[in-house]
């Protein structure tokens, strides 16, 4: 075992997958409650990466694989955005042979290899009790592996989709949300002046939250989903028409990178995938963007109508988190502690009809989450349905 001094135990934390705002306040709430609570902290560096390549030597130099963490470190970091212990989307079940690290590549030649029996020797040699690990439902099913091996896994879902199963909330989804109603606010003023379409592309590879969502806050007259294929003259039919009842004439549209063309499927940016099999999205609304002005003829008396056509990206995932994702990263990190405190692990910390509450971390895998388009999404309007709130959650759509 690493020569590190234990009190009452060792707990190990990690952010995979992208990066949100949230992610830093929830490794400050984790240490803090921690160290309180008579624990060491370890931050393991770069997701699972950290954890695989971490060399089982007291002399070696791990310093870009973990590091001890201390109020002073997490407080100064936790008002911020992004991890300070930064992240990849390494699977350590399905490690690609040029990603093997230098030290286990004698070991490990296949093509995908999986790397779990070192990941459990690497964990075991940091002397960590407990893992707490932050992520999307990519991070967290490798943490549903490492339960069923038997090690004491707690996690806590972030993802900018709010995609994770078992939960109504994932760490991230606010801020992205209100970074999206702002930014497509900024963009009207071009719209108008211009008297354009306004089309943004969001991220949403399966699921349509964050179209959806700002949709109904009022940012778009559309919204395009992953759940459910489009007819592209319907849309453009509807986008004229809302083009033509607004005083400045225009109109805007929500278009999630996963939506699809009725006839089509997903476009892809390029043709590589990640280690868990994704490959990169992007480009949907660029191609909604062509088509919509080369039908604008028809609904406009014979003039064809521009259209202003931005990916928003990054811009939602950067920057500090709004107060929702100051607040639930706080209680989150401290639930994790309460399920340590009662000797609990195999747990997902989540949020339920507004309380938070835990779940068997095997539902990251069980199901998918999805927006349900009967209940939520007028598919003859292209846009949310407005009705039945009463007793809806604060983000209206749950995980059931």
């Amino acid at each position: 075992m690493f020569n590190i001094e234990k009190k009452k135990g060792v707990i190990g934390i990690l952010t995979g997958g992208g990066d949100v705002p949230g992610l830093n306040p929830a490794i400050r709430a984790v240490t803090f409650r921690a160290l309180r609570d008579g624990y060491r902290v370890i931050g393991i560096r770069r997701g699972w990466a950290g954890v695989i390549e971490t060399i089982r030597d007291p002399q070696a130099d791990n310093s870009q694989n973990f590091t001890v963490l201390t109020e002073e470190v997490v407080n100064r970091a936790g008002r911020t955005g992004g991890t300070f212990l930064h992240t990849s989307r390494t699977n350590p079940k399905s490690v690609s042979k040029g990603n093997v690290p230098p030290h286990l590549q004698h070991k490990y030649a296949a093509e995908k290899n999986d790397l779990t029996e070192e990941a459990l020797k690497n964990l075991d040699f940091l002397g960590i009790d407990y893992l707490i690990p932050i992520g999307g439902d990519d991070t967290l099913s490798y943490g549903v592996r490492l339960a069923k091996e038997g090690f004491k896994v707690i996690g806590i879902p972030k993802t900018m989709d709010n995609d994770v199963p078992g939960t109504d909330y994932c760490i991230g989804f606010s801020t992205c949300v209100s970074r999206t109603i702002e930014l497509v606010n900024r963009l009207r003023t071009s719209a108008g002046s211009h008297e354009r379409y306004l089309v943004i592309e969001v991220f949403g590879r399966y699921a349509g939250f964050t179209a959806i969502l700002p949709t109904m806050a009022g940012a778009a007259n559309r919204c395009l989903i992953p759940e459910y294929k489009f007819n592209m003259e319907k849309f453009a039919e509807l986008m004229s028409a809302d083009r033509m009842k607004n005083p400045s004439r225009y109109s805007v549209a929500l278009v999630s990178e996963g939506a699809m063309f009725e006839e089509g499927d997903m476009i892809y940016a390029g043709t590589t995938t990640d280690e868990f099999g994704h490959a990169k999205l992007g480009g949907i609304g660029d191609l909604v963007s062509e088509r919509l002005k080369d039908l604008s003829p028809q609904f406009n008396n014979g003039r064809t109508v521009n259209v202003i056509n931005q990916r928003l990206g990054y811009l939602v995932r950067g920057g500090d988190p709004d107060a929702i994702d100051s607040i639930v990263p706080m209680a989150y990190g401290n639930l994790a502690l309460d399920l340590i405190a009662s000797g609990l692990h195999g747990r997902l910390v989540v949020l339920k009809n507004g309380r938070y509450d835990n779940a068997p971390i095997e539902v990251v895998t069980s199901t998918k989450k999805k927006v349900d388009v009967k209940q939520f999404y007028n598919t003859e309007r292209l846009r949310p349905y407005y009705k039945s709130f009463e007793m809806k959650p604060l983000f209206i759509m749950t995980s059931e």
